[in-house]
């Protein structure tokens, strides 16, 4: 009899074949085992090993924890998301020195701990499967771990000599008074049912997030740090993941960072400084529980005999939604910038300001050229006129001019005839 690694090699071969037949014997042998009287715990070690040996691979070619639970929960299920966290914890507990404090914190917000006892048979309880379906399972999710491409590395991975280093571009996970206002803002903003209401408390959020970012960018400029822009991947996945691209590019935009779709993976990459990276991660997860609750509520006003698709519609609802709060969050961005511009120079000279913030953004479009030197742009493509204009309706309802001076500007753009 094979040994159990020939055996789980001789499985994955098969699951990667277009032999549906011999796949099965193929896994029909891993129920079987070596034959031994320890036969069957020796696959699932054997497994184990190589799924912790896969991830390990993965992690110096720019996967990070969340990026893989995400894509394994899009590309197979659930289940086999918390059989990837159970072989991350297993990983975890042999990972070579030094290990970021980032990488703990991505685990622990997964709830990636490892269980007694054998990681698999553990897992299969814990989701009612019998040996054969958690075996099948184990396999493709192998299958699909082993086969992910490399990505931008975005922060130095586990064993790596930048590991060790203090926090420099990566994302700030602060719990600073100015940053709970303003989750506490965009919170009541999600939940309120007045557009007026929501205005000003998305607007005020803007306003605390550009002020924030001045200020660091000030505070950074006065030390001798040599950090680098970081990065953060935020999800887009289906239905509508190009218009959730759009928004997340909108949103970092407005926020002096850049953003790369990248389609295939369901998720955005976001370039940026930290304080400008956490800005773009509670502004875009906020938003897009609003543009979807008027969508919802865009779709019920719709006018009886609409001879348009509701996908069609919403897809250039929500184009037109990105493109507008877009407007409104780079506008609450310049009057902030301009007033800070203005106090620096009756302090400091009417140069502290802008050539700061003008060479962090030279540094993150440096950045992307590096990351990303193949990056193509998407034409953006509008079907529906009357979904465009409820989305921009929309946008209008939730506008960030929190002084309300100024009327808004219609966003160009002509409905695909198609």
């Amino acid at each position: 009899m094979p040994d159990a690694d020939e055996l789980v090699a001789n499985a994955l071969a098969a699951v990667r074949g277009t032999d549906v037949r011999q796949a099965e014997r193929q896994l029909d042998q891993l129920m079987v085992g070596t034959g031994a009287a320890d036969g069957t715990t020796a696959v699932d070690a054997a497994l184990l090993r190589r799924l912790v040996r896969g991830l390990g691979r993965l992690w110096p070619r720019g996967w990070q924890p969340v990026d893989v639970d995400r894509i394994t929960g899009r590309r197979l299920d659930a289940r086999a998301a918390r059989l990837v966290r159970a072989a991350m914890a297993a990983q975890r507990r042999d990972q070579a020195e030094p290990v970021p404090a980032w990488w703990d914190d991505q685990l622990r917000e997964l709830a990636a701990t490892e269980a007694d006892g054998s990681v698999l048979a553990g897992w299969a309880s814990r989701e009612g499967l019998d040996r054969a379906d958690a075996l099948r399972a184990a396999v493709d999710t192998l299958a699909l771990v082993e086969s992910l491409p490399p990505i931008a590395v975005l922060r130095p991975p586990p064993g790596t000599s930048g590991a060790a280093l203090p926090r420099t571009g990566g994302t700030a996970r602060s719990g600073s008074p100015m940053l709970d206002r303003v989750r506490a803002l965009l919170a009541k903003a999600e939940s309120t049912t007045f557009p007026a209401e929501a205005e000003a408390l998305t607007g005020k959020a803007q306003e605390l997030i550009a002020r924030h970012s001045i200020d660091e960018a000030l505070l950074a400029a006065g030390s001798e740090r040599g950090d680098l822009p970081g990065g953060v991947r935020l999800s887009t996945d289906a239905p509508y993941a190009g218009a959730k691209a759009l928004l997340v590019q909108e949103v970092a935009a407005a926020n002096r960072c850049e953003a790369v779709w990248s389609d295939d993976l369901g998720f955005a990459t976001v370039l940026g400084w930290p304080a400008d990276l956490v800005a773009v991660e509670l502004l875009y997860t906020s938003l897009l529980v609003q543009a979807t609750a008027a969508m919802l509520r865009g779709r019920a006003e719709r006018r009886p005999g609409s001879g348009r698709r509701t996908k069609v519609w919403d897809e250039s609802f929500l184009n037109a939604f990105a493109l507008r709060i877009g407007e409104r969050l780079r506008t609450a961005t310049e009057a902030a910038t301009n007033a800070a511009d203005q106090a620096a120079a009756e302090t400091a000279g009417a140069e502290r300001l802008l050539p700061v913030l003008a060479a962090r953004g030279e540094a993150v479009r440096e950045r992307l050229d590096t990351l990303f030197p193949g990056v193509t742009r998407h034409r953006l493509s509008v079907r529906d006129a009357e979904g465009w204009s409820s989305g921009t309706s929309a946008a209008d309802r939730a506008s960030l001019d929190v002084g309300g001076a100024r009327k808004p500007r219609q966003v160009p753009g002509r409905p695909d005839p198609r």
